[in-house]
């Protein structure tokens, strides 16, 4: 029943985003036209996912794009893998699978265009590996960096030279470099998660996030793998990253988790800072994380780290102080970012943990769609929110998270290839 519900409150935000000139100003606005956490195109991606599975009408899909592309879009050194042309590819790419026909001329000029950006940023980023300098997180993360290029690339062409580039870098990434006389993971940055100078992280630190971390560089690793395209060092680049988060990970009382980072000091000591439970996100915290060394695991045909990262998920989705500390719906921090998770992970996990996994699913939803929700009233309460109709905080991704928790299939368009969990 919670499952039925859940659809019927997907749908019922898809109807109340049923066209532009009726949806909610910010749905609309200019200002986050060409940003994929919270404009039109990221609201394309809910309609694209529905209408290819049958359950409502493509003209949906059609118009919201058209809503995005009525300007043009930026690309080049303004743009990353959430803001501008390539949002856009993404989401034309989801439409183009299923209905190429319609959309072929366009995505080849978007593919070109990204492909130029990704080039680009591969080439400064060796430049600064040659010069013995550490990185910006906006270098390889997945919303601002190579990373979310390489998500993208991998979809349009796996075993492309653009790709390999982008997964060779990944590789080189993995190798430790020396700063004041100590050594450093590659992936080591010299600010705070901000990106900016920050006196708590005076030494830099690393970030293990999917959105930001290197938990993004283990998936794209893990998922390039799983199709075949490797390059040298590859799989070895992933034991790197699987090892380190070996030795930083915590117990919980309940099981095991991982900071969001390691400071200089905790890389000093050699143990993290004790903290209070925090949320089991998508963008810092377990539920990311597990999956990237679930899918890690499968490619290299570990089944040591796959079980830990299946029996980690299941503690935090078990764990009513990490569930508490979870506060808000959407796809990004939130419980729909958990169901999805937990969906994608049952899928490839081992029999025993995969039926535990589905069994935490009915009781996620009942914060998401309380029993009793009136599925209209719940979509508009979600549309009102502060986070709007967005992908990655609002309504719109809220509802994709809905849509795969409520089936027994995976979703039917890659979606979620943004990121990284599939």
């Amino acid at each position: 029943m919670t499952e039925h519900t859940a659809a019927a409150v997907a749908a019922a935000i898809a109807d109340q985003l049923a066209h532009p000139d009726q949806a909610p100003t910010a749905a609309t606005a200019d200002a986050r036209r060409q940003h994929l956490a919270h404009g039109p195109t990221d609201i394309a991606l809910l309609h694209i996912e529905r209408a290819a599975a049958g359950l409502a009408p493509w003209q949906r899909a059609h118009d919201w794009l058209a809503a995005a592309t009525r300007q043009p879009f930026t690309g080049g050194p303004d743009s990353h893998p959430f803001y501008g042309v390539p949002a856009l590819a993404h989401a034309v790419a989801c439409a183009a699978d299923q209905l190429p026909d319609s959309y072929r001329g366009g995505l080849a000029l978007l593919n070109r265009q990204v492909t130029a950006d990704a080039r680009r940023r591969l080439d400064a980023a060796h430049r600064r590996i040659d010069a013995g300098q550490l990185p910006a997180l906006a270098e390889f993360d997945a919303v601002r960096g190579l990373t979310g290029y390489g998500a993208f690339l991998l979809r349009r062409d796996p075993a492309g030279p653009e790709t390999q580039a982008v997964l060779d870098y990944c590789v080189r990434l993995t190798k430790p470099v020396t700063q004041d006389g100590e050594l450093l993971p590659g992936w080591w940055v010299p600010t705070g998660p901000s990106g900016r100078p920050d006196d708590r992280f005076s030494g830099g630190h690393a970030n293990h996030g999917m959105a930001h971390g290197v938990g993004a560089v283990l998936a794209l690793l893990a998922l390039a793998a799983r199709r075949g395209t490797t390059v040298t060092g590859h799989h070895q680049a992933m034991r790197t990253i699987l090892a380190w988060l070996k030795r930083w990970k915590a117990p919980t009382g309940r099981g095991t988790a991982w900071p969001y980072w390691i400071t200089r000091d905790e890389l000093g000591s050699g143990r993290p800072a004790a903290s209070v439970p925090r949320r089991p996100s998508w963008c810092y915290g377990t539920a990311g994380l597990a999956r990237a060394q679930q899918l890690a695991a499968l490619a290299l045909g570990d089944t040591g780290p796959q079980a830990d990262a299946e029996a980690a998920l299941l503690d935090a989705l078990s764990d009513r102080a990490q569930l508490r500390a979870t506060t808000d719906s959407g796809l990004c921090h939130g419980f729909a970012g958990l169901v999805h998770i937990a969906a994608r992970v049952a899928a490839d996990a081992a029999p025993a943990a995969a039926s535990q996994l589905r069994a935490t699913i009915p009781a996620l939803l009942t914060v998401l769609v309380p029993p009793g929700t009136d599925p209209g009233e719940t979509a508009a309460l979600l549309l009102k929110d502060p986070a709007g109709a967005g992908f990655l905080d609002g309504a719109a991704g809220t509802a994709l998270g809905l849509l795969t928790a409520a089936s027994t299939e995976p979703p039917r368009t890659a979606w979620d290839a943004c990121l990284l969990t599939a």
